[in-house]
């Protein structure tokens, strides 16, 4: 699992937008911190939660100078659609073959519900030389980080 201090693994995607553009991290490193939000599945109770939660603080994330993502196995498609319906304004990049959720150590299952390979809740603050200044996951993919943490996190970057 990648960890505070350690750097954070690059990766190519598909943002969840109606023209699923290409996503590249290197793109986006050295202007500002980087904030990845990873979570199971969108349309959940606990992900639209956390996603709107997100939401709600984008313009404080953007203030301090990060950008923000969400990461999810998802189908852009998915993503698309779960953005327009809760007006979530910042991107959510599409992992669908689940390459970067492995590479974060954050691959898991939930038998019950159906679902493998998707990712655990967690939150990374990369800074501009790529290097992970914050990490949170969770113990229990239902909970929720503490954004006040890691709103501190970007504003430390």
């Amino acid at each position: 699992m990648v960890s505070t201090g350690e750097s954070a693994p690059t990766f190519t995607a598909t943002l969840g937008t109606s023209d699923h553009e290409d996503f590249d991290l290197a793109d986006h490193l050295g202007d500002g911190p980087v904030v990845l939000a990873f979570f199971p599945g969108a349309f959940t109770p606990p992900c639209t939660n956390e996603m709107v939660a997100l939401q709600e603080r984008l313009d404080e994330f953007e203030d301090a100078g990060a950008t923000l993502f969400g990461v999810s196995a998802d189908s852009p498609f998915a993503q698309g659609a779960f953005r327009e319906e809760h007006g979530i304004e910042f991107d959510l990049v599409s992992d669908m073959d689940g390459d970067t959720i492995e590479a974060y150590g954050l691959s898991m299952d939930i038998p019950d519900l159906g679902l493998y390979g998707n990712a655990n809740r967690a939150v990374f603050v990369i800074d501009d030389e790529g290097t992970v200044v914050f990490d949170w996951v969770a113990d229990d993919p239902t909970n929720e980080p503490d954004y006040d943490a890691v709103l501190d996190a970007v504003e430390s970057a």
